[in-house]
């Protein structure tokens, strides 16, 4: 039995989630460092291995798939540190996430941070 109430489409990022990933969101973290990311450029599954990835991780990080990252316990945070090798920012993870292109996720966003009229002051 689940712990949770499932959300359709959404990876749950709790403990569980967080041992399963520590290798991958470890390694992303190290991507904070201009070296680690040419290191990662020049040898993707060396680096890899350096820390331990499990093979789905790997095929994840190796196919660029997101929604697998996510779902092999990889924490957004950490996870936009490898988007930043990509080009990619937090909005476009986010649009992965969702199913939706980036500029219909960031008009989402904006309409989520919206007030009704009545609770203006």
């Amino acid at each position: 039995m689940d712990r949770y109430p499932p959300i359709p489409g959404t990876t749950l990022f709790d403990g569980a989630q967080a041992r399963k990933g520590y290798a991958l969101n470890r390694m992303c973290f190290s991507f904070n460092e201009a070296a680690n990311r040419e290191a990662f450029r020049a040898d993707e599954a060396g680096y890899m291995q350096r820390y331990g990835l499990n093979g789905e991780q790997a095929r994840a990080i190796r196919e660029r798939d997101v929604l697998g990252l996510l779902a092999e316990g990889g924490n957004v945070y950490y996870l936009a540190k490898f988007a930043g090798i990509l080009g990619l920012d937090v909005q476009d993870l986010g649009s992965a996430q969702t199913g939706l292109s980036k500029d219909e996720f960031k008009a989402m966003l904006v309409r989520a941070n919206e007030q009704p009229d009545t609770l203006a002051s």
